[in-house]
C-alpha cells in the first residue's frame, strides 16, 4: 500500500507515467507555462500545450527538453514536481524510487541532471534506464535470452537503435533526429514550396493527418492555414500527401543510417537472430505511415512496429522497477 513507486517516460514530446498494478495514469505533452511576471509555473502537459505560440509577452510555453535532454533544468524539475505530485497525490508518507529514461547517446552531466532533477522534484532515489532497454521490456521482448534483438525507437527527439543480447546493449547509437525534426522539415517545406509560414502544431498535424514514409498512388490533400510570407496575411494553401513524403525525406534517410550502422557493427551470429526475427520499432514517430516499410526496404530486413509504441518506454521503466534484481545490468543506478 505504501510502495510507492513511479516509471517515468521523460519524453521531448510527450511525458507518460507508469505505476506498478495500475499502468499508465498519466500521457501528456512535455511543455510548460511561465508566467514571467512573478517566475511561476501557470501550466503544465496538455494545458500547456494548447497556449503554444499563443501566449502574450507576459507568459512563456516553452518545452523543456530538447534532443531527449534537459534544455532547462528548473522548468523540467518543476514539471517532474508537477507529475509526480498528480500520479501520487500531494499527501505521502513516504518519498518514491523513479525509474526514469533517457536516450542511448546522453552524457554523464545531461543523465546526473535527470536524476538531480527528480530528488529536487520529491523521490528518494532516482534511476535512470536507456530508452532502448525499456522500449524493449515494454514491447515484451525476452531481452535476457541469448539471442539478437534490435529495437528502433524514434520518439520526439532522438532515435536510439540498439541490439540486445543477455539483457545487456551490444551495440548501439543514437541521432537526434526524429518528431521533432521532421515537423521543422514540414515547416522549412512549406515556406520554401507555398511561401506560407505555420507553426510547430501545424506541421505536426500535417505529419499525422496526410504524412507518409514513401509515396502513394492516391494521395490525400489537406488545406493548411498559415501567414504569408509575403504579404504577412493569412493564407490557405492544400498540400498533398508526396508533399509531406518530399519534406521529410531527408531526416528519414538519417534514420535509416542509424540503423544501418548498428547492423554493420553487430556479431554474425546475432545479425542472423535479427533477420529471422525483424527489427521491432516503437515510440510515437514510429506510426508515421509506411515507414516500417521504409526502413525494410532500405535495409532488406523486415521490420515492424510494436503493440501500443507510444507507451513501450514508459511501460518497460515501470516493469524494470519492480524487477530490479534482474534488470540492473541494463540500469544505471544512482546515489
Amino acid at each position: 500500500m505504501f510502495e510507492n513507486k513511479i516509471g517515468i517516460d521523460l519524453g521531448t514530446a510527450n511525458t507518460l507515467v507508469y505505476l506498478p498494478k495500475r499502468g499508465i495514469i498519466i500521457n501528456e505533452p512535455t511543455v510548460v507555462a511561465i508566467s514571467l511576471y512573478d517566475n511561476k509555473v501557470m501550466a503544465v502537459g496538455q494545458e500547456a500545450k494548447e497556449m503554444l505560440g499563443r501566449t502574450p509577452e507576459t507568459i512563456v510555453a516553452s518545452r523543456p527538453m530538447k534532443d531527449g535532454v534537459i534544455a532547462d533544468y528548473r522548468v523540467t524539475e518543476a514539471m517532474l514536481r508537477y507529475f509526480i505530485n498528480k500520479a501520487l497525490g500531494n499527501v505521502r508518507f513516504f518519498r518514491p524510487e523513479v525509474m526514469i529514461s533517457v536516450p542511448g547517446g546522453i552524457t554523464s552531466t545531461e543523465r546526473r541532471a535527470v536524476v538531480d532533477a527528480a530528488q529536487a522534484a520529491g523521490a528518494k532515489t532516482a534511476y535512470v534506464i536507456k530508452e532502448t532497454v525499456a522500449a524493449a521490456i515494454g514491447a515484451g521482448i525476452p531481452i535476457a535470452s541469448a539471442s539478437g534483438n534490435l529495437v528502433i525507437d524514434i520518439g520526439g527527439g532522438t532515435t536510439d537503435v540498439a541490439v540486445l543480447s543477455l539483457g545487456g546493449i551490444v551495440n548501439s547509437t543514437s541521432v537526434r533526429v526524429a518528431g521533432n525534426k521532421l515537423d521543422q522539415a514540414v515547416i522549412d517545406f512549406m515556406r520554401r514550396r507555398h511561401g506560407i509560414a505555420i507553426g510547430d502544431r501545424t506541421a505536426e498535424e500535417i505529419k499525422i493527418t496526410i504524412g507518409s514514409a514513401m509515396r502513394l498512388g492516391e494521395e490525400e490533400v489537406m488545406e493548411v492555414k498559415g501567414r504569408d510570407m509575403i504579404t504577412g496575411l493569412p493564407k490557405t494553401v492544400t498540400v498533398s500527401t508526396n508533399e509531406a513524403v518530399d519534406a521529410i525525406n531527408d531526416e528519414l534517410l538519417e534514420i535509416v543510417k542509424a540503423v544501418k550502422t548498428v547492423l554493420q557493427e553487430t556479431p554474425p551470429e546475432l545479425a542472423s537472430d535479427i533477420i529471422d526475427k525483424g527489427m521491432v520499432m516503437t515510440g510515437g514517430t514510429s506510426l508515421l505511415r509506411n515507414l516500417d516499410h521504409y526502413i525494410s526496404q532500405s535495409l532488406g530486413v523486415s521490420c515492424f512496429v510494436a503493440e501500443d509504441p507510444l507507451l513501450c518506454v514508459a511501460k518497460g521503466t515501470g516493469v524494470a522497477l519492480d524487477n530490479l534484481e534482474s534488470y540492473k545490468k541494463s540500469i544505471l543506478s544512482t546515489r
